[in-house]
């Protein structure tokens, strides 16, 4: 596993970042064996080399963090130097409706219940899950940049906020992370956000490589999803869109084939392939699907293949994921 100094931090972390988004029930309902599955997995990402792990206060308002935190407890107690836990703040529930929230009281509350979640006392890396239109950007700087000098957290992040939003902010606090969504399907953070943390010096940590499975090769046009997996009520898997680029993806396949690897694995090479991208978040449900993704941190793409990436991709349709309203 290759690392790298993520941004201008002192983080040194394993360019591939085991991500807990599954486990937190958008991606159907989680049970007792799937959680003791998610743990196993966790481990398999230690052995694998991977030391940086993403979570979020809102997967499942703690399920994902409490899954984090008891797999990784070990080290946790007695090597917290050697894991770098990256977690999220700023949404809540209210009744039946996720809302965005990044006051500054939400945002210490948020923090105090993923230390706990988390069986830890400071958090690596706490980033901002979605901006906030009704909470001033300076406000929720300030807040957070409170919770560093409390020792809380150890840097700054923010998640899907474009390049407008991060110099707002910035004028509070230095950022020091992004994390967009990104992968070959998505690729409009190239036009501005990427530019601008590339300048600014801002570590970039990516989600959705896979393209929220596209990517991992397994679909066909007459896949469906569950009722309560946010995919079934998507334009983007559904349909023509849905068969256009199941075709790109089968000419991916091939193409990876020839190159000695599989399709995920040339999906997540190419994300790191890319200047401004420091680390790419990858999930996975189980050890065995982790161990073959996870090579990817290893993996570097020539100039041809990377050619011929965009030739095939000339015939894809850009998909995006679920808003925090839609989930």
């Amino acid at each position: 596993m290759e690392y790298t100094q993520f941004g201008r931090t002192l983080l040194q972390v394993s360019k591939i970042s085991y991500g807990t988004w599954q486990f937190g029930g958008d991606w159907g309902h989680v049970d007792r064996e799937q959680w003791d599955e998610g743990k196993a997995t966790v481990r398999k990402a230690l052995e694998l080399g991977i030391n940086f792990f993403d979570t979020a206060q809102a997967y499942g308002f703690g399920l994902a963090e409490r899954m984090l935190g008891e797999a990784l407890q070990p080290e946790l107690r007695s090597q917290r130097d050697k894991v770098m836990l990256a977690t999220k703040g700023g949404l809540r529930m209210e009744g039946s409706t996720l809302l965005r929230d990044a006051s500054a009281r939400w945002l210490r509350q948020g923090v105090e219940q993923s230390l706990r979640n988390l069986g830890v006392d400071y958090i690596d890396l706490y980033q901002v899950h979605w901006p906030d239109p009704n909470t001033p950007i300076e406000e929720t700087a300030s807040a957070l940049d409170a919770l560093v000098k409390a020792g809380k957290i150890r840097y700054v992040g923010v998640s899907n906020y474009n390049a407008e939003q991060m110099r707002a902010f910035e004028r509070t606090r230095r950022l020091d992370a992004l994390q967009p969504p990104y992968s070959l399907f998505r690729r409009d953070i190239e036009r501005e956000i990427l530019p601008y943390c590339e300048a600014a010096g801002i570590g970039v940590l990516v989600y959705g490589p896979l393209a929220h499975g596209l990517l991992g090769g397994s679909f066909t046009p007459q896949t469906t999803f569950a009722p309560d997996d946010w995919r079934s009520k998507s334009q983007f898997f559904h349909g023509e869109n849905l068969q256009r680029n199941v075709a790109v993806v089968e000419q991916l396949k091939r193409l990876a084939t020839r190159e000695g690897m599989t399709i995920a694995q040339l999906a997540i090479a190419w994300v790191l392939a890319q200047p401004a991208i420091d680390v790419a978040i990858v999930g996975a449900r189980n050890p065995e699907q982790l161990e073959q993704t996870a090579l990817a941190g290893d993996i570097h793409l020539t100039q041809e293949t990377l050619q011929e990436i965009e030739r095939i991709m000339h015939e894809a349709v850009p998909i995006g994921g679920p808003a925090p309203e839609g989930m």
